[in-house]
């Protein structure tokens, strides 16, 4: 928890004294990551052109030491002397200690008014030290020019502090499209103001191979290159020409690579390289296509390739050659102990028709392809090894058994996580649903193009990388997490950056402060200041999400209300008959209660104009409403609302399946019961159901309304087929409701019939189809 000095009350800011530019106005502490402690001291320290600075003869202390140097300089215009006494006045002091408590990455930081003295067991500590003692300065800090007329005013406190996780990483996509190394070094510096530790560079992919391979020329002279089709959607490309040339695309060098590794280290960030296997390797056909199982030169591709059923022939030992020959390079260039080798979304349809592939399941005694990709893992994780390196990748490479020193980074979802964490592997947490920042942050009708799905600011600072399934010796196994932004629809620097920050800085405070420092409203505050800092360095960032959010909680038969934003300080607008709000409406000041069946609309307004759309949500006061309730099955652990109680809550869900009140039952029925407590007269009983092919949602085939008596025996039955076919695209939500003549009845059935398996004529043809349930109301 954080522990703050008993001068000031436990409120959610310390506020202390900063002297800002000449009128001596006062400034809150803003620090993000939030510390562990604070603790205010009266005075400041102020920098000058007389200011020396201190540090250790040790190189990398060296580094930070003329890391802050060039920082300062760039705003102040003052070149800070090196001191040659830690007695003199008017030092900041770099000390290197030795105190077990600060760990390998901890630091402490004491400001008094002639001297700043900023501690660590290690480089990286003092680094980070030096991140917060610039948070402490005025944004202006941050200018990349000399800014005039300021006193460079330090607060004086101290601040003890360490991070709770020892991965704290981002990822950026260069396959799909190209940075400049311009740019690779501004997302770098964006990562280290954020304290984070790790550069996770994905370099090859079926759209671009992104390293010089000096063994394998053909790579950057071919498969580094595709046809120009950035004016088209990225699903809906079309092939190259005959004779069209290849001009989109690019590489790094090797001379690039050591470069921006260097960099990167003065940051105190490892760099992580991503070299894709055995899967989304297409790009590397249109090179060496005799490494594949088909043996076909291909293209490489300018879009969207799914499914990506190109892959690397396990049964050709010419591969691993190959592979060694790559990985070889590789390990020369990045001093980093671990390579990531994918080993994601490989489809084996072309492994199960390969003689090749089909011998080595035999001679190596495999049960099939999932145990080929195992052994396929497991053979580079040995070399990898052999070399002094660990092995990361995707948690698809837990299929068939996993490599023994593996560490997994689980992405589709916590179970893959849980699951090697369990088993005693190392565990990096970026699952979609908070650490995918290429997912739309705000409504998509106000946002770039996106890729799909919708992780909101709010939504990464909610991240806990530790799951609850896990005990205290398996929590351990969890290392971490990291934002992942896959480049799809990613095109420009300038995009990145938008689609990276500010998740990125909601990300850092999650996976550096201990999780009971967590809140909201205090990051909410703190992060002005930060967008403040993003100003200075001309950061494209987001604004975020305008949505409205609403929250109904049961409360003595009533419903109170609150509403909230993501938006800082906001005045949210609401009607409660349904209408659309105006800025003229109601400002929401407290929770309201409602007692009735109401629609409530709010939503945020600039100058007058509604940003986004309003939130509605639909609250219908029915017989079932807060009634025992049961699920014959459970839900998706995806899509689990509040189990069988959401459907008899009163709150009827939006368009957006994944708002929380939809129930998901992939490849299962619903089979539900509501138990009205006593017999009561019943005319209708309906439910909602959602659609949406392209998710691969569905209606159910027949929905059943059974009404039984108090002795469970059936007195009604009806059978209903939805209106909706498969054939249309988008979503559509219907009502299905089934009428009686007024039945006497207590308890009440539901069943629908999931299609189970998507139809032909869809991409997702085989796999299980979904069905979506929301509100059961009787009426």
């Amino acid at each position: 928890m954080n522990k703050f000095s008993i001068i000031f009350p436990a409120i959610l800011l310390v506020f202390l004294f900063s002297c800002t530019r000449k009128t001596n106005e006062l400034k809150p502490i803003s620090i993000i990551p939030q510390p562990v402690t604070i603790e205010q001291q009266e005075g400041y320290f102020e920098i000058n052109k007389k200011t020396r600075i201190i540090y250790p003869i040790e190189k990398n202390a060296k580094q930070v030491a003329e890391y802050l140097k060039e920082i300062l300089k760039k705003s102040t215009g003052y070149e800070l002397a090196p001191g040659s006494s830690n007695n003199e006045k008017n030092t900041i002091i770099l000390n290197i200690t030795g105190k077990e408590e600060l760990g390998n990455e901890g630091y402490e930081l004491k400001i008094v008014k002639d001297k700043i003295i900023l501690s660590a067991n290690k480089s990286n500590g003092l680094f980070y030290g030096v991140q917060s003692l610039l948070q402490l300065l005025l944004a202006d800090i941050f200018n990349q020019q000399q800014v005039e007329n300021v006193k460079w005013n330090i607060p004086c406190c101290n601040i003890y502090d360490k991070p709770r996780f020892p991965w704290r990483g981002m990822h950026l996509d260069v396959s799909r499209h190209f940075f400049p190394v311009e740019f690779i070094k501004r997302y770098i510096d964006l990562i280290a103001m954020h304290k984070m530790n790790i550069f996770h560079w994905h370099l090859t992919d079926d759209n671009g191979w992104r390293i010089e391979i000096k063994k394998y020329p053909l790579l950057t002279e071919a498969a580094a290159w595709r046809v120009d089709r950035e004016d088209m959607h990225w699903r809906e490309v079309t092939p190259p020409e005959p004779g069209e040339e290849a001009t989109y695309g690019g590489f790094y060098t090797q001379e690039e690579i050591r470069d921006v590794i260097a960099y990167a280290a003065q940051r105190q960030i490892t760099v992580i390289p991503e070299i894709e296997m055995p899967g989304h390797t297409s790009e590397v056909f249109a090179a060496y296509p005799e490494l594949s199982c088909r043996g076909e030169k291909l293209y490489v591709q300018p879009g969207s390739y799914w499914p990506n059923t190109d892959i690397f022939c396990a049964g050709n030992e010419d591969v691993f050659t190959f592979l060694e020959d790559v990985l070889d390079e590789v390990m020369e260039l990045f001093p980093a102990k671990y390579i990531h080798i994918g080993g994601d979304e490989a489809t084996k349809q072309e492994w199960e028709k390969c003689p090749k592939c089909q011998d080595r399941i035999k001679s190596e005694g495999l049960k099939n392809e999932h145990e080929l990709q195992s052994y396929f893992i497991k053979r580079i994780e040995k070399y990898l090894n052999s070399k002094g390196k660990l092995l990361i990748g995707w948690d698809e490479i837990l299929e068939g058994g996993l490599a023994p020193e593996a560490t997994v980074m689980s992405w589709r979802g916590f179970q893959g996580g849980i699951d090697a964490a369990t088993q005693g592997h190392d565990v990096i947490m970026c699952p979609t649903s908070h650490c995918y920042f290429d997912y739309y942050q705000g409504n998509p009708d106000f946002e770039p193009l996106a890729i799909g799905g919708f992780t909101s600011l709010k939504k990464v600072y909610s991240f806990n990388p530790i799951p609850e399934e896990l005990n205290e010796v398996q929590s351990k196994h969890i290392l971490g997490g990291q934002g992942n932004v896959w480049t799809e629809y990613i095109a420009t620097p300038e995009h990145a950056e938008y689609m990276s920050v500010p998740r990125m800085t909601a990300l850092a405070e999650v996976l550096w402060s201990e999780k009971d420092d967590h809140n909201w409203e205090s990051f909410q505050v703190r992060l002005q200041d930060q967008l403040s800092r993003f100003d200075q360095l001309n950061v494209n960032y987001s604004k975020g999400s305008w949505k409205v959010n609403i929250f109904p909680i049961m409360e003595d038969g009533k419903y109170k209300v609150e509403l909230e934003s993501e938006q800082f300080d906001a005045p949210i607008y609401y009607t409660l008959d349904g209408s659309e709000p105006l800025a003229e409406s109601d400002i929401y000041q407290s929770p309201l209660m409602i007692d009735g069946s109401t629609i409530i609309k709010a939503g945020l307004f600039v100058d007058g104009e509604l940003q986004e759309y309003a939130s509605e949500k639909e609250i219908v006061f029915h017989k079932g409403v807060g009634k025992n309730s049961y699920l014959k099955e459970p839900p998706s652990r995806k899509y689990p609302a509040r189990g069988a109680m959401s459907l008899v809550d009163g709150l009827k869900g939006s368009d957006n399946y994944r708002d929380g009140y939809w129930l998901g039952f992939q490849g299962t029925d619903l089979n539900f019961e509501v138990d009205l407590g006593k017999e009561e007269t019943i005319n209708t009983v309906g439910a909602s159901f959602f659609q949406n092919t392209g998710n691969w949602i569905f209606m159910p085939e027949r929905v059943t309304f059974e009404i039984l008596d108090s002795d469970k025996k059936m007195i009604a039955k009806n059978i209903l087929i939805p209106d909706a076919t498969s054939e249309v695209k988008g979503t559509i939500i219907e009502d299905i409701k089934a009428e009686f003549d007024v039945i006497v009845g207590r308890y009440i059935k539901v069943h629908a019939k999931n299609i189970r398996t998507i139809p032909d004529w869809h991409e997702g043809a085989g796999s299980k189809s979904w069905i979506f349930v929301d509100e059961v109301v009787v009426e």
